[in-house]
């Protein structure tokens, strides 16, 4: 992987970029990071179609993508083009709308996508920091930042660079996701990141022929966790075939506008409850 120019730096760079972390996330409203106790569970669509259904609700929103390992925001999201880099010294993420923008490391990484990025933790956070220091975010009323998987370095130093953050958990209804959530909650209350909620994710399926619900993944794990656990339950986005190939395609704005989707009813519901 060529250099992009993540460095660790030394005590007084970083106490200047410490100024500069808490200037740029002076003019963000909320920040809300998107996590999963294990990965497949969906958590980047979940991330991408919160951060567009937000502004398209005429928020001001940023999507930052700190799955270094694994960054797909940009192909769920369609993004052909890097950072806007037209005013000299200023470095501005892409503009997706008017009201959202979008920072992702496939953006660095050229046509090849899929380049294995090789970094050992101290490159990683130095990474995610820039992210949020050197890049001109401007003011949002919404940052979502999107997660990797588990409890590493990426959610602990989202965590501890953005103190005021706020958690949503992604979940599939099988035990063996929740087993890992449980862990999930457990880091948040470590590191004192509030909770807005546990989504469960892909909980049951519509069969188009005949209508009948079908839990393929099982249904209500999530909720019932979430009540075990004394944390706020947000919702069930089921499974949708549309919802697949959309991503696919980088064309998850092609649901939104389609009001006979359940999973928009699912949306909807959650963020009423996080707005």
């Amino acid at each position: 992987m060529e250099n992009t120019g993540c460095h660790t730096p030394g005590d007084f760079e970083r106490g200047q970029q410490d100024k500069m972390i808490e200037a740029n996330l002076a003019r963000v409203g909320r920040k809300i990071l998107v996590m999963s106790g294990k990965g497949g569970v969906g958590k980047s669509t979940v991330a991408s179609y919160l951060a567009l259904l937000l502004s398209m609700n005429g928020k001001k929103v940023g999507l930052l993508d700190v799955d270094l390992h694994g960054p797909t925001v940009g192909r769920l999201m369609n993004v052909q083009g890097g950072f806007d880099t037209a005013e000299e010294g200023v470095v501005r993420p892409y503009r997706f709308s008017d009201n959202l923008s979008i920072v992702s490391l496939d953006m660095l990484l050229g046509e090849n996508k899929d380049t294995a990025v090789i970094w050992r933790g101290p490159m990683k956070i130095s990474a995610i920091r820039q992210f949020i220091s050197d890049i001109e975010w401007g003011d949002l009323d919404y940052l979502v930042v999107d997660s990797p998987p588990g409890t590493g370095d990426e959610p602990l130093t989202v965590a501890q660079t953005i103190p005021d953050a706020e958690a949503i958990i992604v979940t599939t209804p099988q035990e063996i996701s929740l087993a890992d959530v449980r862990k999930s909650i457990n880091f948040c209350h470590q590191v004192k990141l509030k909770i807005l909620g546990v989504v469960e994710n892909m909980s049951g399926h519509t069969c188009p022929h005949c209508g009948k619900d079908v839990p393929i993944f099982g249904s209500g794990g999530g909720e019932k966790m979430a009540a075990q656990m004394g944390v706020p339950h947000l919702g069930r986005i089921p499974i949708d075939a549309e919802m697949v190939d959309s991503g696919d395609r980088g064309d998850l704005k092609g649901l939104t506008d389609k009001a006979d989707l359940e999973i928009n009813a699912a949306y909807k519901k959650i963020l009423e409850q996080i707005s």
